[in-house]
C-alpha cells in the first residue's frame, strides 16, 4: 500500500512537470539583458532581415554610398550670407524626408537671429561652432562648441551662429523640407540690395 502511493505521487509529480512543459513551449519566455526585456519570440524574429523591398528607402538612401570629404560639393546658398556655403549631402531640402547636410561658414561670419520649422540636430565637424538662442542676436548669450560636439535644436528656436574664432564645418541632420526665418526682412541675405 506504502509503494503504492509511493508510485501515484511520483507518477503525478512526473504528469505535473510534463504538463508543465507543454505549457512553456507554447508560451515565449522572457529574457532579460542590457538590451531590456524580450520574449525568445521576439528575440528570434528582431535578427531577421526584413525581406527585400518590403520597406521603401528614403529619397538618396537606397544605395549604398560613401561620400569622401574630397567630394562634398560646397554651394552658396540663397538664405546665407555669400561667403557661407551649404552641402546637400542625403536628401533632398524641398521635400518631406530626411535630409543631412553640412555648413561651412568662415571666420567672424555671423547668421543673424533666425528659425526653422523643423527639428536638427547638429554635429560639429570643425572648428569651433558658436551658437546663442533668442530672437536678438547677443554675444553674451554664445556657447562654445568643439569639434564632436552634438546640439540638439528644436524647431521653431530662434538662434544665431557665429563663427567667432574661425571657420566651422556643421553637419545637421533633420526632416524636410527645409525651412528658414529670419528675426528680420533685413537680415534675410535674399533682401541685400532691396
Amino acid at each position: 500500500m506504502k509503494a503504492t502511493r509511493i508510485l501515484v505521487a511520483a507518477i503525478g509529480i512526473v504528469g505535473g512537470l510534463l504538463v508543465l512543459e507543454r505549457v512553456r513551449a507554447q508560451q515565449p519566455t522572457t529574457r532579460t539583458g542590457s538590451e531590456g526585456s524580450m520574449t525568445e519570440k521576439q528575440t528570434a524574429t528582431s535578427t531577421e532581415r526584413p525581406k527585400e523591398g518590403t520597406r521603401p528607402h528614403q529619397l538618396g538612401e537606397a544605395d549604398f554610398k560613401a561620400t569622401l570629404p574630397e567630394d562634398i560639393e560646397w554651394k552658396t546658398f540663397p538664405a546665407f550670407p555669400p561667403s557661407a556655403r551649404l552641402a546637400v549631402l542625403v536628401g533632398d531640402l524641398s521635400q518631406p524626408g530626411p535630409y543631412t547636410i553640412r555648413v561651412k561658414v568662415p571666420s567672424g561670419v555671423k547668421l543673424m537671429p533666425h528659425r526653422h520649422p523643423e527639428d536638427r540636430v547638429y554635429t560639429v565637424i570643425s572648428g569651433v561652432f558658436y551658437i546663442g538662442e533668442g530672437d536678438r542676436f547677443d554675444p553674451e548669450k554664445l556657447k562654445a562648441h568643439p569639434p564632436g560636439s552634438l546640439i540638439v535644436l528644436p524647431g521653431d528656436t530662434w538662434h544665431f551662429p557665429w563663427a567667432k574664432s574661425g571657420e566651422y564645418v556643421t553637419q545637421v541632420t533633420g526632416i524636410g523640407p527645409l525651412g528658414l526665418e529670419y528675426r528680420e526682412a533685413k537680415d534675410d541675405p535674399r533682401n541685400e540690395g532691396s
